[in-house]
């Protein structure tokens, strides 16, 4: 599969990167860094702005550095992945630091980087989780169900769309399930293609199956 097709740049201008570290130069360059990819970004000192933000608005993606003003920030990355959101969160470390690593890679950081990050690495890291945003996983009726997990790509009617169209439903059947017309079934299965990059639907469900 192209490694490009389920990740769509232009959906990043939804897509919000809350990064958390008490560097300023750090902070000043991950914002630059991510912007320049599209995303919006928000940047907290310290972890009472962060809390207070994140009650706000949930990011898609949080970079959580290990050591915030001496608080150590895993207990919060435990939080993050306890809430079951699926928002991917990558650690910063201003120095290697072995067991941390293993204790933040155990408690569901998606990666660990160490100061100074590698620019290029850290995005390629970030479009990688990006493209896990749906998943497939056999239901118990045998039918596919479809999960989708993170990010604002989809509408919930969009995703519920994009469920019965991957159990093979027509546009008719699945009006029918949803109480709407097939043509408001066409309107959001397109929708959907649009943001997944599918050209068709036979190309949808690949996309489904393979992402």
């Amino acid at each position: 599969m192209n490694s490009e097709i389920s990740y769509r740049p232009f959906l990043n201008r939804d897509r919000l990167v809350h990064i958390v570290d008490s560097d300023q130069p750090t902070c000043d360059g991950l914002d630059v860094l991510f912007r320049l990819e599209g995303f919006q970004t928000a940047i907290s000192r310290n972890s009472d702005d962060f809390i207070a933000r994140f009650g706000q608005r949930r990011p898609d993606v949080v970079i959580l550095n290990f050591d915030l003003e001496g608080e150590d920030m895993l207990p919060a990355l435990r939080r993050i992945k306890d809430m079951r959101s699926g928002i991917p969160v990558f650690m910063l470390a201003d120095r290697p630091l072995v067991d941390g690593t293993v204790e933040a890679m155990r408690s569901g950081a998606s990666d660990v980087f160490v100061k100074p990050v590698d620019s290029e690495r850290f995005v390629r890291a970030v479009r990688e989780t990006l493209r896990r945003d749906v998943h497939v996983k056999p239901s118990h009726d045998g039918q596919r169900e479809v999960e989708i997990r993170g990010f604002a790509q989809l509408t919930p009617r969009e995703r519920e769309v994009l469920q019965l169209v991957t159990n093979g439903q027509s546009n008719k059947e699945a009006g029918r399930e949803l109480g709407i017309s097939p043509r408001t079934i066409e309107v959001h299965r397109a929708r959907v293609m649009e943001k997944l990059g599918a050209r068709n639907t036979a190309d949808l469900i690949r996309i489904v199956l393979t992402s």
